[in-house]
């Protein structure tokens, strides 16, 4: 599995861009359900970062539902829901946010404001 690096020039973080990166090619079937991550000191050391930015991208990345950490066997990326998931929350989203009163662009903050957690 090749990981590319984090892109200095990106004004992203280097932690976000590992942790976009692998969630993406994990929701395109690049990284395939079960697949076996490399271990965070491996990964940092392949990119060439700190143990602490691979450490937060995993971490992330569990918090989201995309890999699960199964202790000393490894991180492995995690089955993947439906994209139809993904429209139905956003649905309910827009119909609490509407039913609470809030404009869009109020919305829109809001669910920026928890983007980056």
């Amino acid at each position: 599995m090749s990981i590319t690096p984090p892109d200095p020039q990106l004004p992203e973080p280097p932690f976000e861009q590992l942790r976009a990166q692998i969630a993406g090619r994990a929701a395109t079937g690049d990284l395939p359900a079960g697949a076996k991550l490399p271990t965070v000191r491996a990964l940092a050391a392949e990119l060439d970062l700190a143990v602490n930015t691979v450490a937060r991208a995993y971490k992330e990345l569990e918090a989201d539902g995309v890999v699960v950490t199964e202790g000393r066997r490894g991180t492995f990326v995690a089955a993947p829901s439906a994209p139809q998931d993904a429209d139905d929350q956003a649905a309910e989203y827009a119909a609490v946010c509407r039913r609470l009163g809030l404009t869009l662009p109020e919305a829109t903050r809001l669910l920026e404001s928890h983007w980056r957690v």
